[in-house]
């Protein structure tokens, strides 16, 4: 299964703004999802795993969803699903290669913090972090991404006004 990535309105299929229960059954036909929250600190938030890709989906506090982060399934660990951006599988393609490419269609991409990665506008986070055994690149990265966010346009405002 190929899950598609559309910056800054759906991952697969959860799309951005969508109330609790649409969300809630969008990720069920990859099985019952875990439900955290809502808690005093945070609002509520709809985790689990589809084909060893893990999931969660977070929300405002008018139980709205506001971002979808995806995780690679992990050392040694295969999926026969693909995380896509662009028809790029973003846990199996160099970053520098993703990364390249968003620039080239003229996103501005905020490398300050290389293991942290964001697109501010669009608005796309990815990470190149991880204790695990994986391939480095010559700064001692992993040269896929590890996770990957989805969220709408203004999420990152507050780490582009720093």
């Amino acid at each position: 299964m190929d899950l598609l990535l559309a910056p800054p309105t759906a991952a697969g299929p959860v799309h951005l703004g969508s109330p609790y229960e649409e969300a809630l059954t969008a990720v069920r036909r990859w099985g019952e999802p875990r439900v955290v929250g809502p808690t005093c600190r945070r609002a509520r938030r709809i985790m689990g795993d589809f084909d060893g890709v893990g999931y969660t989906v977070f929300f405002d506090a008018k139980d709205h969803a506001t971002a979808v982060e995806l995780w690679w399934p992990g050392e040694g660990r295969q999926s026969t699903t693909r995380v896509l951006l662009d028809g790029h599988d973003v846990f199996t393609t160099p970053a520098d290669t993703i990364l390249a490419e968003l620039r080239e269609r003229g996103w501005t991409v905020d490398a300050e913090d290389p293991e942290n990665v964001f697109v501010p506008g669009v608005s796309l986070g990815f990470t190149r972090q991880t204790s695990q055994e994986v391939p480095r690149d010559g700064k001692g990265l992993p040269v896929a991404f590890t996770s990957v966010l989805v969220a709408g346009k203004s999420y990152y405002d507050f780490r582009s006004a720093q």
